[in-house]
Formats: structure tokens, C-alpha cells, sequence
């Protein structure tokens, strides 16, 4: 993998269901960057797309759940050294639209193992959370409540990336 020059920028997607009350849905890569660990929808920013656009768009691609009142979440600073991995993903947070399919389907099954609805309480370790998911955890977001106070203080470091460093 040839060395990056500038951090990419990535779009993650926090997705909620009335139908799972207390949960996120989570799901599993594959592939040589982050695979086995758990992931939300997300993807790309693809230029002149806006983070609300773009949360929409990955959701459907990967998932086939159409979302409504998509807003921001949060963002974060990702970075494995070893990996030669960087970026910064905007998290955006939606709700399903149940006036489509209301359960979601693996549409990209060489990326992803499948999706299942997992109580945000009962996330796997962080260890375990593939960076940008990881990261979040850290920052103490609850998807649950609508202020932003978990980004108070937030400067973009994160243990992991201390960690590696060290190697």
C-alpha cells in the first residue's frame, strides 16, 4: 500500500430503529484493512456531496435501509500507523424509514459479513471496533441523547493511536 499524503475522509452512519429500541446496527469486515472487526454503515465522501447525502447514499448502497432525519453526530480523527490508515470520519446518525424495508439486507458481502441490530450497552470491547467506531466509543457518544457534550475537549487523539506509535 503506497504511503498516504493526506488523511482520507470517511462518513460513518449511526443507525436507529424504532422496531430495535436500544440498539445500533452493527456489522462485521472483511478485507485486509480492519477486517474482523465491527463497523457501521458508512463510506466515502464523494466530492459535492454533502454528510447528510452521503450517510443516505452508504446506508442504502451497503444496507438497502432508506433513513430519515439524518443530522450530525459527531467526527473523529482516525489513525493506525501500522496500517498506514488515517482519517477523518463524520458521524452522522439517522433513523430507518419504515415507510420502506424496515430490516436490513448484506448488499456488499465481500466487504461485510452481515447486519444485525446490537444494544449500544453491549458493543463489543474496543478492541474489537474497527477505528472510527472505536474512537467514538471513546469520546463517550450515547446515540441516544441529541446534545453534543461528548466532543467538549475533543482534540483528535485517541489511545490506540499512542499505542501504536510505541511499536
Amino acid at each position: 500500500m503506497a504511503c498516504r499524503q493526506r488523511p482520507g475522509v470517511g462518513v460513518g452512519v449511526v443507525v436507529l430503529s424504532r422496531a430495535h429500541p436500544g440498539c445500533v446496527l452493527l456489522g462485521r469486515r472483511k478485507g485486509a484493512v480492519g477486517g474482523g472487526t465491527f463497523q457501521l454503515p458508512g463510506g466515502h465522501l464523494e466530492f459535492g456531496e454533502s454528510f447528510a447525502e452521503c450517510a443516505e447514499r452508504e446506508t442504502l448502497e451497503e444496507t438497502a435501509l432508506h433513513l430519515t432525519n439524518v443530522r450530525f453526530a459527531s467526527t473523529v480523527n482516525a489513525v493506525s500507523v501500522k496500517d498506514n490508515y488515517h482519517y477523518i470520519t463524520i458521524l452522522m446518525k439517522g433513523e430507518v424509514d419504515f415507510n420502506y424495508g424496515s430490516e436490513p439486507r448484506n448488499l456488499e458481502p465481500d466487504k461485510n459479513e452481515s447486519w444485525k441490530w446490537v444494544k449500544w450497552e453491549e458493543f463489543p470491547s474496543g478492541d474489537q471496533l474497527f477505528w472510527a467506531l472505536r474512537s467514538l466509543k471513546e469520546q463517550g457518544y450515547n446515540p441516544f441523547e441529541e446534545d453534543l457534550s461528548h466532543l467538549v475537549g475533543y482534540t483528535g487523539n485517541h489511545l490506540y493511536m499512542k499505542e501504536e506509535n510505541l511499536l
